[in-house]
């Protein structure tokens, strides 16, 4: 299916690595011009950009003036038709929300919220000049399914949930999309990395991290985590025309993890 994308210039943020990496490879694959926005290079990330339709542009997204540098970086290359949300982190609070200081609070609202914030601000502007553009920002079960272990990151993403809906329903008729999509557990760096949550849960309770893993992933109905490139193909479906009356929407995509209706 032709997504329509050729010719289009988009912006994702958190772009080295995981969800960020395979958005980015999957937009330049449908021929979309992407800038990924990164604070750190990766071995992925440099082999898109010597395809020559990455730009990679190094920011720190939790610096309130680093959304802003990197949008006008991003304008270089031309007016930006899609932004990608996706930069955020996540730090497992085993001993509970008396132990969660201000500093952690702070650090998760800015990186996981307030990056989305700024840089939906410093793109918006063009896109209303327009009368066109998407917004698609990586959110997280988390946003609905509170959790103590990870307290600070799921009110982060609660905030971004309701952000990006309060906001569809302010731009939608200037011809703007916004949309979420919410993961569960990704076979990415996240949960599966040397300091993921996996590695921390077991090594709090002295256990193995790919037991961690592996019981957490028997809670959904798949037995499995969401790869980085299924989360990437539903992202790009809606940052195409092929979506082009969705808006306001969340997408799951977590092996049936959620069963509530």
């Amino acid at each position: 299916m032709d997504l329509g994308l050729a010719g289009k210039r988009a912006l994702v943020t958190g772009a080295s690595k995981g969800i960020g990496l395979a958005v980015t490879r999957a937009l330049a694959a449908e021929g979309a011009h992407v800038v990924a926005g990164s604070r750190s290079r990766s071995e992925g990330l440099l082999d898109l950009v010597g395809s020559g339709r990455v730009h990679e542009v190094e920011v720190d997204l939790s610096r309130a003036t680093g959304p802003a540098e990197l949008v006008a970086a991003a304008r270089e290359h031309g007016p930006l038709d899609i932004l990608v949300n996706n930069v955020g982190a996540v730090a497992a609070r085993l001993d509970g929300f008396l132990s969660v200081t201000d500093e952690q609070w702070l650090g998760s609202l800015n990186l996981t919220f307030m990056a989305a914030v700024r840089t939906t601000r410093a793109v918006l502007p063009e896109m209303l000049e327009r009368g066109s553009g998407t917004i698609v920002t990586t959110c997280s079960v988390n946003s609905f399914l509170p959790d103590p272990a990870v307290i600070d990151y799921s009110a982060a993403k609660a905030a971004l949930a309701n952000f990006s809906k309060a906001l569809s329903k302010e731009v939608g008729p200037a011809g703007i999309r916004v949309n979420t999509v919410s993961p569960g557990p990704v076979t990415t760096g996240l949960w599966l990395g040397d300091h993921g949550v996996a590695a921390t849960v077991a090594a709090a309770h002295g256990g193995d991290p790919n037991d961690v893993a592996q019981a957490q992933a028997g809670q959904a109905p798949t037995g499995r985590f969401t790869e980085p490139e299924e989360v990437a193909d539903l992202v790009v479906l809606l940052a195409s025309d092929r979506a082009g009356n969705v808006t306001g929407a969340d997408f799951v995509i977590d092996g049936g993890l959620i069963q509530t209706i």
